[in-house]
C-alpha cells in the first residue's frame, strides 16, 4: 500500500498553521482527486518535497510554499488573492478559487443585507432599544437605487440577482464593461456617477495597490445624504476614519461590514459600539468545500495531465488579481 501511494503524484496541501486544521475542505479534495497523494505539508517528508510541482493553498504559508523547488503551479481555495501573492514564489502560476456557487453564496448574502437596508432595519432596532413604536413610509423596491462596485464574477451575480428582485441597479468597474439589463460606469468619472446615484453602495473589489482607501471621505461625500454602505469585498477599501466620520455627522445611515483592515477586528474598535454599523465575522462569501474542491481538483488534474493551466482563473501578479 505504501508503494502504490507514493507511485501517485505527490500535491502538498498548504494552509497557515495559525489557521487551524480544515478537515471537511482536505476530505472532499480526497474524494475528488483520489489519484494523487494529496498531503498535508507538515507531514511530507523533506526528502519529498521535491517531487511537488502542484500545491493547493487554503490560506497562504510563504515558508511551506519556499520549500517545494519545482513548485510550478498553486491551486487557491480562495475568491481573493491579495495574501497568496506575496507567498508565492515568482514564477509560479496562481488559480484563483471561480466558483458558481460562491458567487450564489455572496449574492444571496447581498441581497439580505440590502433588504436589511431597504426595509430600515437599522433605525426600527434603534427604536426596539428605546421602546419606541413608530412607523416609517416604505420605499418601493423600484425606487431603491443599487450601486455595485466591482463587476467581477461575485459582482455580477450579486447585481443580477437584486434586478431580478425588483432594485434600481448599476455597477462600477474600471475597465468599459457590458451586462444585460445593468447599467454600467467605468473610469473615475463613472465611480463618481455611481456613488451619487446610490442610496446602497455595496463594494465587492479586491484588495489592490490602485483600491486601498477607494472609499474614503470624498466617495463618501459624493452619495447621497443618509445613504448606506455594504462591504463585502475587502477591508482595506474603506477608509475607516472617514466611514465613521460620515456616520457620526449623519450624512451616511449605515454601514454592514463583514470584512476589516485586520482580521478578527480587535475588541477595542470602535465599529463594535457604533449604533450606525453592523459588524459581521467574515461570513459572507465561505468556501464551499464539496463545489470548491471539484474545481481545484479538476484544475490540478489538467495540470499534472497536460500541463495545461485553468483559463480565466489565473491571477495577474501586476494587477493584483
Amino acid at each position: 500500500m505504501v508503494e502504490n501511494a507514493q507511485m501517485r503524484p505527490l500535491v502538498p496541501f498548504v494552509r497557515r498553521v495559525d489557521e487551524g486544521p480544515h478537515p471537511a475542505l482536505l476530505a472532499a479534495l480526497r474524494r475528488a482527486l483520489s489519484e494523487v497523494e494529496l498531503v498535508e505539508h507538515g507531514e511530507i517528508a523533506v526528502d519529498r518535497l521535491a517531487e511537488a510541482t502542484v500545491a493547493i493553498v487554503d490560506g497562504p504559508s510563504a515558508d511551506q510554499l519556499e520549500s517545494l523547488p519545482n513548485l510550478r503551479f498553486v491551486q487557491s481555495t480562495w475568491a481573493g488573492v491579495e495574501a497568496i501573492i506575496p507567498a508565492v514564489p515568482e514564477g509560479v502560476a496562481i488559480a484563483r478559487m471561480v466558483d458558481p456557487q460562491l458567487a450564489a453564496t455572496m449574492a444571496e448574502a447581498v441581497l439580505a443585507w440590502t433588504l436589511y437596508l431597504h426595509r430600515d432595519m437599522p433605525r426600527y432596532a434603534r427604536q426596539q432599544r428605546g421602546a419606541e413604536w413608530v412607523e416609517h413610509p416604505v420605499v418601493r423596491v423600484t425606487d431603491r437605487r443599487v450601486g455595485i462596485v466591482g463587476l467581477g464574477a461575485l459582482g455580477t451575480a450579486a447585481a443580477k440577482v437584486l434586478v431580478r428582485h425588483g432594485f434600481d441597479v448599476a455597477g462600477w468597474s474600471r475597465s468599459p464593461k457590458a451586462i444585460e439589463g445593468l447599467q454600467c460606469f467605468d473610469g473615475d468619472a463613472g465611480f463618481a456617477t455611481l456613488l451619487a446615484r446610490s442610496d446602497i453602495v455595496v463594494n465587492l473589489l479586491p484588495h489592490t495597490t490602485a483600491t486601498a482607501n477607494l472609499l474614503g471621505a470624498e466617495a463618501f461625500a459624493a452619495m447621497p445624504f443618509g445613504g448606506s454602505l455594504i462591504n463585502f469585498g475587502r477591508g482595506q477599501t474603506v477608509d475607516d476614519d472617514a466611514l465613521i466620520a460620515a456616520l457620526d455627522r449623519g450624512h451616511l445611515d449605515h454601514a454592514v461590514l463583514d470584512v476589516f483592515d485586520i482580521e478578527p477586528l480587535p475588541s477595542d474598535h470602535p465599529y463594535w459600539d457604533h449604533a450606525s454599523v453592523t459588524v459581521l465575522p467574515h461570513i459572507s462569501g465561505p468556501t464551499s468545500a464539496d463545489t470548491a474542491a471539484i474545481i481545484a481538483a479538476d484544475n490540478v488534474r489538467r495540470f499534472l495531465d497536460t500541463g495545461e493551466l485553468p483559463d480565466g482563473a489565473l491571477v495577474d501578479r501586476v494587477r493584483g488579481y
